[in-house]
């Protein structure tokens, strides 16, 4: 855990603080990580007053959640709105983090994972600038990033650290079935893996839906070792093997994401001439995955 040690480190007491401000840290043990779950605030709430730089907050009660926030009386739709948008202080704390003011467009703050060990939490997130061409000439921007964590007494400190812009996405879907299990996502990256919720056959940008990290290591580096030549080939292109869900059968979904490069592919559920023996190895490799991943 070397790039916790030499990070720059924030407590996040009752309410906020600064993310540039300096505090003494102590180690105290190996590092296993904590589940969290992603909460489109956007959704559920409006900020009050932006901050005009960056700062961290931790919401623990009730009362700091409504002293920072207006609750909507139209929320999202119900696809990528939590069931229930009130959060259990009981339970759970709500923490988010705020680059401050941008320019433009394009720029964006993200928690990627949560570490603890036996006296610490670590919050670490990365930050985004836009890429070239990206911005043009959007409106200034004030990018944040909301989490839920389980409720601890527990000191959090946030470091920073490299964006991870390799992972893939595995997926099952069926447009004519209903029900938790119809929708499979998982993101897989080696930090950690990412279920995905409500996720709407056909609509695939998973920034717009809620998550919540497994207990279980990501082993992204392995599992990209079972994607066949022909996939690998596509380089960022998209391709669909035989005709997925088409009479009701359903299809498998593969993301890979590989620096800036995104390949998808669909693939039909039944054996389809088109699929090599390669491609239906993978997709039973996926299936396999994904069974292990909902358990």
């Amino acid at each position: 855990m070397k790039k916790i040690i030499l990070g720059l480190f924030v407590a996040l007491g009752i309410s906020s603080c600064s993310l540039n401000a300096d505090n003494e840290y102590q180690s105290c043990g190996d590092y296993s990580n904590v589940t969290f779950s992603g909460f489109p605030l956007e959704c559920n709430y409006t900020i009050k007053e932006m901050p005009a730089k960056p700062m961290a907050v931790a919401i623990k009660t009730q009362e700091k959640m409504d002293s920072f926030f207006i609750k909507n009386t139209n929320p999202c739709p119900t696809s990528v709105t939590p069931v229930n948008p009130n959060i259990d202080f009981t339970k759970n704390y709500l923490i988010g983090i705020f680059s401050g003011p941008k320019p433009t467009g394009g720029y964006e703050i993200k928690i990627s994972s949560i570490v603890e060990n036996t006296c610490e939490i670590i919050v670490q997130y990365y930050e985004k600038e836009p890429l070239p061409n990206e911005a043009g000439n959007t409106p200034a921007t004030n990018p944040y990033d909301f989490v839920l964590i389980p409720k601890t007494d527990k000191p959090i400190y946030l470091n920073k650290v490299s964006q991870n812009k390799n992972f893939v996405v595995i997926g099952s879907y069926s447009s004519q079935c209903t029900g938790p299990d119809c929708q499979l996502f998982f993101n897989i990256n080696n930090l950690n893996v990412l279920q995905y919720f409500n996720v709407v056959v056909g609509q695939y940008d998973f920034s717009k839906y809620n998550f919540q990290t497994l207990n279980k290591k990501g082993d992204y580096s392995d599992f990209v070792k079972l994607v066949p030549t022909e996939i690998l080939n596509l380089d960022g292109g998209t391709k669909t093997y035989g005709s997925p869900d088409s009479t009701d059968q359903g299809g498998i979904f593969f993301e890979l994401s590989q620096g800036n490069k995104v390949t998808k592919v669909f693939i039909d559920n039944n054996n389809t001439p088109d699929q090599s023996p390669e491609i239906i190895t993978f997709k039973k490799a996926i299936k396999d995955k994904i069974a292990v991943l909902r358990n």
